[in-house]
């Protein structure tokens, strides 16, 4: 190895900062010309490791500034600021099915930055790196608060942002896999909302009663954050993923007790039972199941479990005209992603393909292909987040009407 090369400085700025914010990766004092490997490495709370890395080319300075200079090949190439995360996947050898998300969001995602002499693509853990650095991704900004939740029945966490409030507030719901998911929540708490992350299909009260919740365990939540003293109680708006979607709609439609400002769904469907219960419109779907579609990989095409497969092609509804039909064209937004997955997550999180999913109270996991191609799907993740925050922003924070936000 070259003396010079020993002297290879990387650094990453700012190296702790939240999950969407950009950082930059500099390396200097490389050969000028010389061939270099950047790679990222993370190992998840499952014990799991994801990499991601670029091959790059020292300027005649001996500098590579990731931010500017392009990757030649790599887990992504071209000039991508944040390839080395996005573009993070399990390493070689590990189970199939893999899905990165944070379970423990008062800690860090940390990532081993890490430049290697050469264009490498395999056999890691056997090389020397250059040089190297730690950095950390937060979904919680210093000073938010973390609340459980647990009156009324409720499985809940609630987050703060720092600072007296009054705040707006949202109630944000995940899909069909249950539990309590907390990452996004945290993240809209790190950027002024009051954000309530739910669980309602492995709650505490279904585990007391062996009921599936009904409009009221929601009505409960609502009322729980309209009620806090730091929430804004005219200003409260849901955000929901996947059967998300649904449970908002039916909410901002139906209940009586449910007032929102604001509704987003991401990847979802409207089509459901007239004020269907809970249970009805989770078993909705599942109706036209023997006409699930496979992949050539024998994953199944989460579309078909989403959506309702009619076999009248006069059924299909399409949620524009149906606004546009009765006089509310003004109150709805529609963003398309061509060939971005269902997972349409935060920025920077990882693309997942697919993955082993469970739907809540299913005895057998499947291996679901959510789709998408890595590259359109995370600038549909970047895009649609900061797409949302204004839309909150404009809705929660300013003076606007209600408005209904749809993102399909």
């Amino acid at each position: 190895m070259d003396r010079k090369q020993c002297c290879v400085k990387l650094s990453v700025q700012p190296s702790r900062g939240l999950m969407d914010e950009k950082f930059i990766v500099l390396v200097q004092n490389a050969l000028p010309g010389s061939q270099l490997t950047i790679r990222a490495l993370h190992q998840c709370e499952d014990g799991h490791s994801w990499e991601a890395f670029g091959h790059y080319t020292a300027d005649t300075t001996g500098t590579i500034n990731v931010s500017e200079d392009p990757s030649i090949r790599g887990t992504y190439s071209g000039v991508e600021q944040m390839g080395l995360l996005w573009s993070l996947r399990p390493i070689p050898g590990s189970k199939p099915g893999l899905r990165m998300r944070k379970k423990n969001i008062q800690t860090p995602m940390e990532v081993t930055i890490s430049v290697y002499q050469g264009h490498q693509t395999e056999g890691f853990a056997d090389l020397v790196p250059l040089s190297g650095v730690v950095v950390e991704r937060w979904y919680m900004a210093p000073g938010v608060r973390r609340i459980p939740v647990t009156e009324g029945g409720l499985t809940a966490a609630l987050f703060l942002p720092l600072g007296p409030g009054p705040f707006p507030g949202l109630l944000d719901l995940y899909g069909l896999g249950g539990e309590l998911v907390e990452y996004r929540a945290a993240l809209l708490a790190s950027h002024g909302f009051a954000s309530m992350a739910i669980d309602y299909l492995t709650s505490k009260f279904t585990i007391e009663t062996g009921k599936m919740v009904d409009r009221q365990y929601f009505e409960t939540a609502y009322r729980v954050l309209q009620q806090h003293p730091q929430v804004c109680k005219s200003r409260i708006a849901m955000i929901g993923l996947s059967f998300g979607t649904s449970i908002t709609l039916k909410m901002a439609i139906y209940s009586e007790i449910i007032k929102l400002s604001a509704a987003v769904c991401i990847s979802g469907t409207h089509v459901q039972p007239v004020d269907g219960s809970v249970e009805e419109i989770l078993r909705f779907p599942y109706k036209n199941v023997g006409k699930t579609r496979f992949s050539e990989k024998d994953e199944v095409i989460c579309r078909d479990l989403m959506l309702p497969i009619p076999t009248d092609p006069s059924l299909k509804a399409d949620i524009k005209e149906m606004m546009a039909q009765a006089g509310n064209s003004h109150l709805l937004t529609v963003l398309s992603y061509p060939n971005a997955g269902h997972l349409i997550e935060p920025p920077y999180t990882p693309h997942t393909r697919s993955s082993n999913f469970r739907p809540a109270g299913m005895p057998e996991k499947v291996m679901c292909l959510w789709g998408g191609q890595t590259v359109e799907h995370s600038r549909a993740q970047e895009d649609a987040w900061k797409k949302i925050l204004v839309f909150l922003r404009e809705n929660l924070y300013g003076d606007r009407n209600p408005t209904l936000f749809s993102h399909l």
